[in-house]
């Protein structure tokens, strides 16, 4: 039997049951067989993808003049053993992924066409998930989430109108798991190197009186992670339950996760990397008798739960109406040791004895964040022959507590037990509404229009942030055409204007500015039996831009500023290519230029016009490829490549700030057993990732501060860097019972 595979008219995988088939597709027979499909479209897109109308409001097709990728369960599977959603994603174009613990285990981050997590807006099932005061997307905090997946979106630039944060970077967008018509479970475990392993549990009722089902599942996570204690402990949950009739679906999803991960977000400077690559200072102190020792228990401990109720109704052949209310609550601390810190950083007085005087003291403190996030989205969904046309909108609150407890200290001062040496508030609202169409002008011609207009008021009064109360009104416009000159070839352009406004840390260091940003977007799609093919360029031109700095702030998140006038343009290909029936191939490649315009820096205490500097963790060069063999059937075998290129850590090119360019390899297998006992099958899965033990570091902090330390009486600009090491040769084997 031939392992055969092509696509349907909207870039969806298919199996062709023959050669023969596949050579009428490749042939005249495609634009007959694509004329057809497009008939059946909307029939079959009822059968299979009955949930996507959960996220039809914020996903595009190949009919949009937007640049994007997928990527579904299926193709998630044979490397979900454990590691989190951004590295499975790492193989799409132009995402680099990183993590701290360095095996892609505990805290990891993404960074899409060199923009950060905080620019990447995420949603659940149209619900946004971005931290509403941070905008940054801690998958830690949803271990395992991968396996409650059914497929994801990755649109890349603004992207359509979407709920949550503006997208500046990208928007990932992902569907949980779809209603299954049969009853099912499933049992999985995996281990691997760092003592890594992961166990899973998952069931279906499948459709009960052809209406109802409850599906499910729990996971558990624990590894001792590549950095010195990073250890990582997590554990998460997934239950839905669903009402499908013919014109009505209603899902109720409970999800969550506990993480306890020890902190490695201090990284290594240049010499430690050199002689003791794993080394992680988080936690040292000294002894009474000055030996270094690291305290057990420095950990981040959170946990998050969320709530999600979907009401989807078909009104008529044209109509149909979404409306969903979500409620997320989240608490938890990370606890330091803190040796010698000065009583007046916790408000307490000096112990006075007759021979001394103490003003400093060790201590154990845990530093709180408590927060609530609740709100609704709606829209509304007109489709006829030549018009698609959503109308819809959001409502989403925050209320935050950060607040910091003393738990242990070598001298307590006036000290109570539960005393906070801060207590902060900190509110957000956040309310769009938006218009979005596509119109099909003839057979050739569509064109695209979407508006929305997002108001955000912001309150906090911490310390570190000063008493806060500002509101943004954003009005963010698109449009775009796109030209279908045949079934084989599609050409599309689009502009899209967003803003953006600050997060929390960017109030720590100073009074910043919104962002606005103006995406202008080419691209051409091909498609054919055995290639599919995508190749857009894009310009991105800021105002006003928020880069990262290349710092880190006291609980190592990335500090940024308004760097004035900048851009992005690059160049993205990716495709897939049928070599045979056996062998597939999946190669893409980014090439970008990232500029910070007449960047000014103020060295040795003098400013100067750098000129057009390159923008912080911007790499110009982003490759990555599979390559499948399928030598028989239910047998998968693929060898994975990236490559990403040099980068600067700042945005003042200086050599010191250079993070290396890096080429990885993973190999991967999968293999299915079919039986006929209790289980279905059988499914086997290895990975092992980084193959030819590369030594390599995929991010890092570089530090700017002017000491009179060097040169007493004249002050001079010191530069430090830091690197996050990754692993080298590891791997994962796994073992799933389907029954």
């Amino acid at each position: 039997m031939n392992m055969l595979y092509g696509f349907s008219k909207d870039g969806k995988l298919f199996r062709p049951q023959s050669l023969l088939t596949l050579a009428l597709l490749m042939g005249f027979g495609l634009q007959a067989w694509a004329q057809e499909e497009k008939e059946k479209d909307s029939a079959m897109s009822e059968l299979v993808s009955l949930d996507e109308v959960l996220v039809s409001a914020v996903r595009v097709t190949a009919q949009s003049p937007v640049t994007f990728s997928n990527l579904n369960k299926t193709e998630m599977a044979p490397r979900n053993l454990g590691q989190d959603i951004p590295v499975l994603m790492n193989y799409l174009p132009s995402v680099v992924t990183t993590t701290d613990a360095g095996a892609g285990v505990g805290y990891t981050g993404i960074r899409v066409r060199g923009s950060d997590a905080t620019r990447v807006n995420v949603t659940i099932n149209g619900i946004p998930y971005n931290d509403s005061e941070s905008h940054g997307t801690f998958w830690v905090n949803m271990p395992d989430f991968a396996s409650s997946v059914e497929n994801l979106q990755l649109q890349r630039g603004v992207g359509t109108s979407t709920n949550g944060a503006g997208a500046f970077g990208a928007s990932l967008n992902l569907l949980t798991d779809a209603v299954s018509e049969e009853a099912s479970g499933e049992i999985s475990n995996s281990y691997g190197s760092f003592n890594t392993r992961k166990h899973t549990v998952k069931f279906s009722t499948g459709k009960l009186n052809d209406h109802f089902e409850m599906a499910g599942r729990l996971s558990v996570i624990r590894s001792d992670g590549y950095i010195d204690r990073a250890s990582s402990d997590l554990k998460s949950y997934f239950l839905q339950g669903a009402y499908v009739s013919d014109n009505t679906l209603i899902k109720a999803l409970v999800f969550g996760g506990h993480q306890t991960t020890y902190q490695a977000w201090n990284g290594v400077d240049a010499e430690t990397l050199e002689t003791n690559r794993t080394y992680n200072s988080a936690g040292r102190y000294t002894d009474a008798q000055g030996n270094i020792r690291f305290y057990d228990n420095e950990v981040d401990d959170y946990a998050q739960d969320h709530a999600q109720l979907h009401w989807n109704q078909k009104l008529s052949e044209n109509w149909s109406t979404n409306l969903a209310f979500h409620y997320t609550y989240g608490r938890g601390y990370f606890e330091q040791y803190r040796e010698d810190d000065p009583f007046s950083i916790y408000g307490l007085a000096p112990v006075i004895s007759e021979n001394d005087t103490v003003n400093r003291t060790d201590l154990i403190r845990r530093r709180w964040l408590d927060n609530d996030f609740y709100g609704t989205t709606f829209s509304a969904h007109y489709e006829e022959d030549k018009t698609d046309l959503i109308i819809g909108g959001a409502w989403n609150k925050y209320e935050g507590d950060h607040f910091g407890e003393i738990i242990w200290a070598r001298y307590a001062s006036q000290s109570e037990i539960r005393d906070r040496y801060y207590d902060d508030t900190s509110r957000k609202t956040d309310l769009n509404v938006f218009a979005k169409a596509n119109y099909r002008l003839d057979e050739h011609w569509s064109l695209f229009g979407d508006m929305q207009y997002r108001t955000i008021r912001y309150e906090a009064n911490g310390e570190d942030t000063g008493l806060v109360d500002d509101s943004f009104n954003f009005f963010n416009p698109k449009a775009g055409v796109t030209y279908t000159l045949n079934p084989f070839h599609n050409f599309y352009f689009s502009y899209a204007r967003a803003g953006r406004e600050p997060n929390r840390n960017d109030y720590e260091d100073g009074n910043p500015r919104p962002e606005y940003l103006n995406d202008f977007e080419l691209g051409w799609r091909y498609l054919s039996g055995k290639v599919k093919l995508n190749v857009n360029a894009y310009y991105m031109r800021y105002k006003d831009q928020l880069v990262l700095t290349g710092e880190l702030n006291d609980v190592g998140a990335p500090i940024r500023e308004n760097s004035g006038d900048s851009y992005r343009l690059g160049l993205e290909a990716d495709a897939t290519v049928f070599l045979s029936d056996k062998w597939v191939l999946r190669p893409n490649v980014a090439w970008s230029d990232n500029r910070n315009v007449d960047f000014v820096f103020r060295r040795d205490g003098e400013l100067h016009d750098l000129g057009n500097t390159n923008i912080a963790f911007s790499p110009k060069i982003i490759a990555g490829n599979i390559l499948t063999f399928l030598p028989v059937d239910d047998l998968q075998i693929s060898f994975l490549s990236k490559y990403v290129g040099e980068q600067y850590m700042g945005n003042i090119d200086a050599e010191s700030s250079k993070l290396d360019d890096y080429f990885v390899n993973d190999f991967n297998v999968q293999y299915e057993i079919k039986t006929n006992t209790i289980f279905k099958s059988i499914i086997l899965n290895g990975l092992v990732n980084n193959i030819f033990d590369v030594k390599y570091e995929s991010n890092g902090f570089f530090y700017i501060y002017d000491s009179d330390q060097v040169n007493p009486g004249s002050i001079t600009t010191v530069e430090e860097a830091g690197y996050y090491p990754q692993a080298g040769i590891n791997f994962l084997v796994g073992a799933t019972l389907k029954f």
